[in-house]
């Protein structure tokens, strides 16, 4: 018995015989690493002019901007900085962008920056009506992005313990891709609001407003 062909269907066939839709993805994908690292210059130039605790560890490396092809299939590119991540402590704040979803902001804390921050984070949030444009992560593994429900959930306020009383802390904030022309003032508006909720001192100052 032969073995089965693989078949292309008619849509298929008519997309590998056409370079434009490839060329037009590789095209966004160079912009979107355009805009991110324009807020990585604005990221590290604010946080280097901040003072807090832990700053020389924290802020160490640099920004890094990369890009992969199957986050459950589809292409993304993403921007962290500060990523400050050991085998249990992590402070981190990723910026992404994820095709036909949503740009993304995330602070992520897990160990003993998840104990530096967990009251900050408490007060801000209990202080802010617009808290609840922020999701709270609730997801088994905290390296996940998806948007569903088991992995957020928007913050209430029946629901304010999850943000700080798990086994690590994950804000997020989305951002829909038609606001395109608006990303760069709103994930650089949405930096420095979680600067704030960190209590991190001189951001009003050092961070800059677009």
């Amino acid at each position: 018995m032969s073995p089965a062909k693989v078949m292309l269907s008619s849509k298929e066939q008519e997309l590998v015989m056409n370079t434009d839709w490839i060329l037009t993805k590789n095209a966004v994908i160079q912009k979107v690493y355009g805009l991110f690292g324009l807020l990585a210059t604005a990221y590290q130039t604010g946080m280097e002019a901040c003072s807090f605790d832990d700053r020389e560890e924290i802020l160490q490396r640099s920004p890094k901007i990369s890009k992969g092809e199957q986050y459950e299939g589809l292409p993304w590119v993403m921007l962290d900085y500060p990523r400050c991540y050991r085998a249990s402590d992590a402070f981190g704040i990723r910026t992404f962008f994820w095709w036909g979803n949503s740009f993304s902001i995330t602070i992520q804390l897990s160990g003993k920056f998840q104990e530096q921050y967990a009251a900050s984070i408490e007060r801000y949030i209990e202080s802010r009506n617009d808290a609840a444009d922020w999701l709270t992560g609730i997801g088994e593994d905290p390296w996940q992005h998806h948007f569903r429900e088991d992995n957020y959930q928007a913050i209430t306020a029946s629901n304010v313990a999850l943000v700080t009383k798990g086994s690590y802390i994950k804000l997020t904030k989305r951002f829909p891709l038609s606001d395109w022309e608006n990303m760069e003032q709103a994930l650089s508006e949405n930096f420095r609001e979680i600067i704030s909720m960190l209590g991190i001192r001189g951001e009003d100052q050092a961070l800059p407003k677009r």
